[in-house]
């Protein structure tokens, strides 16, 4: 049951069944058992280009969409400006919206959804598309839409923005409710849920590991002083080591890491090419014989926060192919050692937190 005005998350793996049941409740899907009861005026944005017609100009999209929902020609032309500067497509809202990029085709779709003042807006991840400064966007104006007193359901993977915007949490698991309540009672409960292997994981069989039949993966390992840890000083060097097996001879092979938060927010990304490295790797862009590998991203110490992490190892060749993209193989931790509480009580700001260079100059004032 959600309240009007509420603003209702949707969290879960892939395959939990969210997307499936706003597509119920947007009458999209029948569910194969039970109901759905819907009070109020509901517009969805399920996907890039949902109710779009590629042929047709963003202008005329936006017409034909508004129209759909039931407004008259009138009310449109009173919107019409207001979705057009909050998608910032004004110098392509007469081209046919196939020539759009991703980015403007998710822009304009959600500024169309969002201004049609649906008295209940469903939202699949939205976030998934777009700069920064738009997915803000699309957050200030979801916060926007729940204070004017209208309903909110939104799926996503984006656990910052979840915990932000959202008041309450459905957490699915398996097409079943695991849990329903509270954000700050449900979210700890699939972060835990989603818990992953601590500082190493090995994928003994080579058949069932990420990969293809060019190469798979075989470890991904948190080294600090020598040893694998799940937990490391935050004044300790880093390594990131992934091991990988080349099936196919001759791959120009390019490695590279994400790390993130636990709550699947972004720390940084790092590559083993030439303008993404300090040095260069003796084995870049060189072709592979058959064998074993063992990559290795070396971190500076003082440089993660004190809190989690995870890493997710991605192996791509020529024409940046993907051949491994094992999400969230391992987990780490960063532990404060002390040395810099003295000067600050409290935790530090941030998901990194590194050593910067200070110079305070003194000028003298001529009296």
């Amino acid at each position: 049951e959600v309240m009007r005005g509420e603003v209702l998350g949707i969290i879960g793996r892939n395959g939990a069944g969210k997307s499936t049941l706003l597509k119920i409740l947007s009458r999209i899907t029948d569910p194969t058992e039970g109901r759905a009861r819907i009070y109020g005026r509901v517009n969805s944005l399920l996907e890039v280009g949902t109710g779009f017609h590629p042929e047709l100009t963003g202008r005329e999209n936006i017409f034909m969409n508004a129209a759909i929902h039931g407004l008259r020609r009138d009310q449109i032309a009173r919107k019409f400006d207001e979705i057009v500067a909050f998608a910032e497509v004004e110098k392509f809202i007469d081209t046919p919206v196939k020539r759009y990029s991703s980015g403007m085709y998710m822009r304009l779709a959600f500024a169309v959804a969002a201004n049609l003042e649906p008295e209940i807006l469903l939202i699949d991840e939205v976030l998934a598309v777009g700069d920064i400064s738009f997915q803000k966007k699309c957050l200030g104006k979801m916060e926007s839409v729940s204070r004017e007193g209208r309903t909110v359901i939104f799926v996503s993977h984006h656990m910052a923005a979840i915990s932000t915007l959202c008041s309450k949490i459905l957490f699915l698991e398996n097409g079943q409710v695991r849990a329903n309540g509270p954000t700050d009672k449900v979210l700890p409960l699939y972060i835990q849920s989603a818990a992953i292997s601590q500082g190493e994981r090995i994928w003994p069989v080579t058949a069932e590991a990420p990969g293809d039949d060019a190469v798979r993966l075989r470890a991904v390992r948190v080294i600090c002083d020598n040893q694998t840890s799940g937990d490391v000083p935050i004044d300790r060097e880093i390594e990131i080591e992934i091991e990988y097996e080349v099936i196919k001879e001759g791959l120009q092979l390019m490695s590279a890491v994400y790390v993130t938060t636990s709550t699947e927010v972004g720390v940084f990304s790092a590559l083993n090419a030439p303008s993404a490295c300090t040095q260069e790797d003796e084995w870049f862009n060189k072709p592979r014989p058959k064998g074993r590998y063992r990559a290795r991203c070396i971190v500076p110490p003082n440089f993660f926060n004190d809190s989690t992490y995870r890493v997710t190892p991605v192996l791509v060749s020529e024409g940046l192919y993907t051949h491994v993209n094992a999400i969230d193989a391992v987990e780490f931790s960063v532990h404060e050692t002390g040395s810099m509480r003295k000067e600050y009580h409290g935790a530090w700001l941030g998901v990194v937190r590194t050593r910067m260079r200070w110079i305070t100059e003194y000028e003298k004032v001529s009296e």
